[in-house]
């Protein structure tokens, strides 16, 4: 914003000099990125932010000054006197939380021509060309006092009347209008007009329109002054791709109670250049503003500032400021007035202190910051050990967006009734390929994978710990940590070839995992995955909930991957880390290392192909014996020497003792009644 020195020493009398006054402005939030000489005057370029909608104004710089240098305030003649009654000229506010206020005077007989030089030269200055004395003056109003106006052409409104409402509430439909710009503009119909009797003459906080515009011939005005809802105006000027200074004021917010002393300084100085008769103000208020006051104390103030400041010189620059107060003792109430209506809490005022009270002021101390001692969660421990294995597993981590296509789901053949289909879309995504919170890592590990292999990477391993995001019909979503991978071992020839499947590549770092955090009761069963390949997927149990899956990609995915080329075999697997931290032990028990030997036999059947081994290892668990101390699975085959439909699972028992070393007859007993109450349960045979 461009303010002249000059006429901020008119309202403020301040004996510094251009540059005091340009490092105050500075030195107190409103930085003066720079200054020009014009004609003996100084106009600072003033950077003004959002927040201070106040300081778009000479008025509200002044005030500034005023509560910095301690120099009264003048604010310009605005009282109106020898008010002729209203004529008949109506205001009528179709949608009040548009429009809090409006308010108007009609002023007649007045002469349109040139401005006087002294507000030529202001207007210039400030970068605002001259028009008309009357168009003038609402400009010069609009820097002064920081309100905007407009002023219509009396005559031709139509009906004598001002209506203040959206298309939608007065004909139901879109509205079109010709602006001051001269464009024919189709306005939507929740955005907010002025109209008289029959059509619409202005977007409201906007632009006015060109059908009333003031011009020589004009002899009787309107001149309006408004209070419109901030997001209205600046949802109109975004749509319709139209900026004025009215608008930028407007959309952050204008003063709705000094808009009455900006219309009487108004249409004085048109009575003083344009002659006329003034009629009283015509004032529709439906919403009236009501300050929300809020208390603050001395002592949370000194604290956040490192001051020692009493209440009372508080209060003092709270009332510099314009902001009244009221003592409460050991604090003060704020009541925020309609022009800083930022101000909310203590902080809020702090800040206001600390700006006039000086930053250089406040003495500098050391802060106190006391160590103490620290160190990660249960939890946060855990998740640290489990980067860890996967990284001993030759995994690398990669971090995704936290969102995917909705299509991925379709790719993947997830039901309808699955809960990965409960996605929640984002209303601005950064594009159309991510349009929706991802409920599966999934996607973008594919992703990962396919980006590699088009830069000619053929081995990938990579693993994600991120969170996955459910809708449950609730306010906010269902997030849940989960650990993704995909793995990937190009089989072409080399001179060292890994031999191992991929399936058993990522089940045993899964494995590994689980033994890194001391997880015991993990189960691998078939899976139903859709896109996984048949008799090479599991879901992973822990407990007796399901907590993820792994497996090899099926053909149908891989094909519509367009990897054909390739022939990959991609492992994937998922798992819930929600489920599986909740079960790592708190603490790790430990045992005696045993004082008698272990003896160890073997056992090899051929049972039925659809029989899983972890059924059979159950078996042999439960088998009632307290000297069974392991069973493991160290063989699995399927081919010569097997009949058809049949395969052949070999089962390593290791028989212990925890009070004597067993006998040699002993143990061939057990192992017998062992195999012969497993050949019972299975219906298998020995493998011979």
């Amino acid at each position: 914003m461009r303010v002249s020195y000059e006429w901020l020493k008119e309202i403020v009398p301040v004996a510094a000099t251009p540059e005091e006054v340009a490092e105050k402005l500075t030195m107190i939030g409103l930085e003066v990125e720079g200054s020009e000489s014009i004609d003996g005057d100084t106009v600072f370029e003033v950077n003004v932010t959002p927040n201070r909608p106040d300081c778009l104004s000479i008025i509200g710089i002044a005030r500034e000054l005023s509560a910095s240098f301690r120099v009264p305030l003048k604010i310009p003649e605005h009282t109106v006197g020898g008010e002729q009654p209203v004529s008949d000229f109506a205001v009528e506010i179709l949608n009040p939380e548009l429009c809090n206020r409006y308010a108007g005077r009609v002023i007649t007989d007045v002469s349109i021509g040139s401005s006087p030089e002294w507000m030529r030269s202001r207007l210039e200055k400030c970068g605002i060309r001259s028009i008309n004395n009357v168009v003038d003056v609402t400009n010069y109003v609009l820097l002064e006092f920081g309100h905007p106006l407009h002023a219509f052409d009396a005559d031709k409104l139509e009906g004598k009347k001002i209506m203040v409402g959206t298309p939608g509430t007065v004909t139901g439909a879109r509205a079109k209008i010709r602006t001051l710009d001269g464009v024919d503009r189709e306005i939507p119909s929740d955005s907010l007009l002025i109209w008289d009797a029959q059509r619409p003459v202005a977007v409201a906080g906007v632009m006015g329109g060109s059908y009333t515009e003031v011009t020589e011939k004009t002899a009787n005005i309107f001149l309006e002054s408004a209070y419109f809802a901030p997001l209205s105006v600046r949802r109109t000027s975004k749509t319709l791709s139209l900026s004025s200074e009215s608008s930028y004021r407007f959309e952050r917010g204008s003063d709705i109670v000094f808009l009455e002393k900006a219309l009487d300084r108004a249409a004085l100085l048109i009575r003083n250049l344009a002659g006329g008769t003034i009629h009283e103000i015509v004032d529709a208020y439906p919403v009236k503003y009501v300050p929300q006051p809020f208390e603050v104390r001395q002592e949370k103030i000194n604290r956040i500032l490192g001051t020692a400041l009493s209440p009372g010189i508080m209060r003092s620059i709270m009332n510099d400021l314009g902001i009244p107060t009221e003592d409460k003792g050991d604090g003060f109430a704020v009541f925020p007035p309609a022009h800083r209506r930022d101000l909310e809490r203590e902080h809020d005022v702090a800040e206001e202190i600390a700006r006039i009270f000086g930053y250089n002021s406040v003495l500098t101390t050391m802060p106190r910051s006391p160590l103490s001692s620290g160190g990660l969660s249960g939890r946060g421990m855990g998740l640290n050990r489990i980067r860890e294995s996967m990284r001993k597993a030759g995994f690398s981590e990669v971090i995704n967006y936290s969102f995917m296509n909705s299509a991925s789901l379709d790719l993947f053949s997830i039901p309808d009734d699955d809960r990965r289909r409960n996605t929640i879309l984002i209303r601005n995504p950064l594009s159309q390929d991510e349009g929706c919170l991802r409920t599966t890592l999934a996607p973008a590990l594919i992703n990962n994978l396919v980006y590699n292999f088009g830069r000619g990477l053929r081995n990938v391993q990579v693993f994600e710990i991120a969170r996955l995001f459910f809708d449950i019909g609730e306010a906010l979503p269902a997030e849940e940590l989960w650990l993704g991978g995909i793995l990937y071992i190009d089989k072409s020839p080399a001179l060292w070839k890994e031999e191992t499947p991929a399936f058993y590549l990522a089940k045993g770092a899964l494995q590994s995992l689980f033994e890194e955090v001391r997880l015991e009761d993990v189960q691998f069963v078939p899976s139903g995955e859709r896109f996984l390949h048949k008799g090479q997927s599991a879901d992973v149990f822990i407990g007796d909930s399901r907590a993820g899956y792994l497996g090899i990609l099926s053909p149908e995915v891989v094909e519509k991957l367009d990897l054909r080329k390739h022939k990959p075999e991609v492992m994937l697997f998922e798992l819930s880390l929600d489920r599986l931290l909740s079960e790592i032990p708190e603490a790790i028990r430990y045992r005696p290392i045993p004082k008698y030997p272990s003896v160890e036999r073997d056992i090899a059947l051929v049972v039925e192909e659809t029989l899983p081994a972890r059924t059979i290892q159950e078996m042999i668990r439960s088998f009632p014996s307290d000297l069974i101390e392991d069973v493991s699975i160290f063989d699995s085959y399927k081919g010569k020497n097997i009949p058809e439909g049949k395969k052949s699972l070999a089962f390593g028992i290791v028989y212990r003792s925890s009070e004597r070393t067993l006998t040699v007859e002993e143990v061939e007993n057990l192992h017998s009644s062992l195999v012969d109450y497993l050949l019972r349960k299975t219906g298998g045979e020995i493998r011979k």
